[in-house]
């Protein structure tokens, strides 16, 4: 694989591009499934490519979590996956995309979790291969409870029964549906936020934007997703001419999982709509943030400017009237400096009252 691919320089998480060289081998589980049913399982990929090759070909779903290297090009050797694709599950920190390579489709998503106390999104990756009778699903960085999906598959047998298809349903609706908690959690901060502003607590911008910031990444995941579903129904569209050949429902079962992706769409929509509600919030909060900011110079400026003036009378008489006025009759008189004084005095008062009423002090 090219180590200079351009994906390498732009990951959407955080962290490193590629699977480092010397990564160990991850975790691979394998499911040989019959009608649904869940027979027995297999411990090596070959064992998995056997049991495609006999002749009751049952369902293979291989479950592979931080696979390295050798692992995903073992498997593209055994189940004849597209380079291409394989290339990108070795690169990884792909967007959300559906694409169709001959028989083969091939799925990206980016689960989202979010840590409430360091008030950052945590964005990992699921490929999914899909052919034929062969579902292959490869975890990086998440914590997306496959063992739930598994579960969810075991205890409906009509969703089993829509073969790769139902599961890679499944899969899709977890990672959607986990998007709730992950938008619930910013919800949470964002009204947080939103109070501190208002009450003029020191640190609000910093945490607006980290949270703008955090915003963005969870905007990359979700955005995508309504053209992946509307791409995913066209092989539910299609009968095997054009796009992959995927063993699964019969013509009334498709309706159903079509409705079933529907309803995937629709969470995809919600949380959409949350996602830019939120962007849109915080730019409101930072605009207004910065009205406050404004506004409280503005007064800080009128009160200096008040008393400035205030101050600059009193200076003005005795400055002209020590400096510029030479001594002469009466001026020695008992009550000249008392009259100046209560002069000074009295047009300051004037001011101070001026500016008070007009609301400067």
């Amino acid at each position: 694989m090219d180590e200079s691919a351009p994906e390498r320089t732009m990951a959407l998480g955080r962290d490193g591009a590629a699977l480092p060289v010397d990564a160990p081998p991850g975790e691979c589980r394998i499911g040989l499934y019959r009608e649904g049913e869940a027979v027995r399982s297999a411990s090596t990929l070959a064992e998995a490519r056997a049991a495609l090759d006999g002749d009751d070909r049952p369902m293979v779903w291989i479950e592979m979590t931080e696979p390295d290297r050798s692992q995903l090009l073992e498997a593209s050797g055994l189940f004849d996956l597209p380079l291409l694709a394989v290339e990108d599950a070795i690169v990884a920190h792909q967007r959300p995309k559906v694409e169709t390579y001959g028989e083969v489709l091939f799925l990206v998503l980016r689960p989202a979790e979010y840590d409430e106390d360091r008030e950052s999104v945590r964005i990992g990756e699921i490929h999914v291969f899909a052919t034929h009778d062969l579902v292959i699903t490869i975890r990086h960085d998440t914590r997306t409870d496959f063992e739930g999906i598994r579960t969810r598959l075991r205890d409906d047998p009509r969703m089993a029964g829509h073969g790769v298809l139902g599961v890679v349903y499944a899969v899709l609706d977890r990672v959607v549906d986990d998007y709730a908690p992950t938008i619930a959690g910013l919800q949470d901060d964002v009204d947080e936020v939103e109070s501190q502003v208002f009450a003029g607590e020191k640190g609000a911008s910093r945490r607006t934007y980290r949270l703008a910031r955090e915003l963005i990444l969870l905007q990359r995941a979700v955005d995508p997703l309504g053209r992946v579903l509307d791409e995913l129904m066209v092989p539910l569209d299609r009968s095997g001419h054009g796009g992959p050949v995927i063993r699964g429902p019969h013509a009334g079962m498709r309706d159903e999982l079509r409705e079933h992706l529907r309803d995937v769409a629709d969470h995809v929509t919600v949380a959409r709509e949350h996602v830019d509600g939120f962007r849109q919030l915080l730019q409101n909060i930072m605009s207004v943030e910065s009205s406050l900011v404004d506004r409280a110079q503005n007064e800080a400026m009128k009160k200096v400017s008040s008393w400035g003036g205030i101050l600059v009378v009193p200076t003005l008489i005795s400055s002209i009237y020590g400096m510029n006025i030479a001594p002469q009759s009466g001026f020695h008189w008992m009550f000249s400096w008392p009259l100046t004084l209560a002069g000074m005095a009295l047009a300051s008062l004037t001011l101070y009252l001026v500016f008070k009423r007009n609301d400067w002090l």
